[in-house]
């Protein structure tokens, strides 16, 4: 059994209000498999506690004081092995949300979201899959005003142009929302050889997480 399958997830919490720290650290206290290793208050102390503890995965609130959540991702996840990152809202059409995606967040949760489901992802995103479904998408795509939207789109399309015929029914499916489980039903195919093709994928259109290869299926329709 590999080390990742029985050490708990290294979680950071980074969030300039300490009543939203306290309340996540709470939640999870209560998961044995999930660690808060460090916590911190705004995006340069998120960089700092990465050096120094090495978190698999940090909640990271966006509007904050002197380095924001949004300049603390590109920079982390710009960095080899770098930990994912699910970025933290009180609005779900904050055109930083979709920003911050861009960059690299493996997804995105609302600060009311239940506690089951701020666990849920968080194993989840430590797990390599992306927390976002298609309607979350589609409403951050479309509630966001960005001037830049054609030239995506005829960047996106080029992008696609370089797949297998396999490789994009897997690319778009990503797309879709669905999990390596989900793809391997619709395609049938196994798990093992889906995480290959989303390897492939990550590696052929130069992006660093499942996330990316969503906005960059949506970005081409």
């Amino acid at each position: 059994m590999s080390e990742s399958a029985t050490r708990p997830i290294r979680l950071a919490i980074v969030d300039d209000d300490p009543f939203v720290r306290a309340g996540l650290v709470m939640v999870m206290r209560g998961a044995d498999d999930i660690e808060v290793v460090a916590e911190g208050a705004d995006g340069g102390e998120a960089i700092a506690l990465t050096d120094a503890h090495a978190p698999d995965v940090i909640l990271m609130d966006i509007r904050m004081p002197r380095v924001d959540g949004l300049v603390a991702t590109e920079r982390l996840r710009a960095r080899p092995r770098a930990p994912q990152i699910i970025v933290l809202t009180t609005f779900d059409a904050d055109d930083y949300v979709l920003r911050a995606l861009r960059a690299g967040a493996g997804g995105f949760l609302l600060k009311d979201t239940a506690p089951r489901d701020i666990l849920h992802a968080v194993r989840t995103v430590a797990a390599g899959e992306a927390m976002l479904s298609p309607a979350v998408t589609r409403r951050l795509i479309n509630h966001v005003a960005d001037p830049a939207a054609a030239a995506r789109r005829a960047d996106a399309r080029t992008r696609l142009t370089r797949l297998t015929g396999r490789e994009r029914e897997v690319a778009e499916a990503v797309g879709q929302g669905r999990s390596n489980a989900e793809i391997a039903a619709a395609l049938a195919m196994s798990v093992p050889t889906v995480k290959a093709h989303v390897s492939r994928l990550l590696a052929k259109l130069a992006l660093n997480n499942r996330v990316q290869i969503a906005l960059l299926v949506h970005d081409a329709a």
